[in-house]
């Protein structure tokens, strides 16, 4: 048996599967600028970083959660809409900071789109140094939430199920389960607001 798994080994080793030069770490995660790090990102986060990656632009300059560089897209900065800088905890800031207009589909997409793709943006180059991401899943949830509520105040609601609002709804207030009830009370209110 052993005879037999060391020619296999050697296959594996020498096949041209082993040497794609997309499966790399380099190739999957160097090109965008807020990947500062070698931890291998889950196919799904790189995926969402290529996609970012000619939206997005860093301020080498100023760094933010983790060194990862201060994220721009359309004039919104990470460090201007940064949590982690509040008194408030992550729940708290969102709701207070990405707050929606009234009535909902007056509310500008673009900047909440700006804002989650900061966000994103910004959670993909803390995993990329294998840092803590508990803290922003919050915030980029709610903003993600908000985006789908918007979205679907202005005729044009998700299609896929990941993107739902109550989807989404679960996810902030999974992340946030620790948090204060009457803050999570308000998301799941603000989930059944759609118009």
């Amino acid at each position: 048996m052993y005879t037999k798994a060391l020619p296999v080994l050697a296959f594996f080793r020498l096949s041209a599967a082993y040497v794609i030069p997309d499966t790399s770490i380099g190739n999957r995660q160097a090109a965008a600028c807020f990947i500062i790090g070698d931890t291998v990102l889950p196919q799904e986060v790189a995926d969402v970083a290529a996609a970012l990656e000619p939206v997005v632009t860093c301020d080498p300059t100023q760094t933010t959660l983790e060194g990862v560089p201060d994220v721009i897209s359309q004039n919104i900065y990470f460090s201007a809409n940064d949590f982690s800088q509040s008194q408030s905890s992550p729940l708290q800031f969102a709701l207070d900071t990405f707050a929606t207009a009234d009535p909902l589909a007056d509310t500008d997409l673009a900047k909440f789109q700006a804002l989650l793709d900061v966000y994103t943006a910004t959670e993909a180059g803390v995993r990329s140094v294998g840092g803590n991401v508990n803290g922003i899943k919050v915030p980029k949830f709610f903003l993600s939430m908000q985006v789908q509520r918007i979205q679907t105040a202005q005729g044009n609601p998700p299609v896929a199920a990941g993107q739902q609002v109550d989807h989404l709804r679960d996810k902030v207030t999974k992340n946030a389960a620790a948090e204060d009830k009457a803050l999570l009370d308000q998301v799941v209110q603000l989930a059944t607001v759609l118009a």
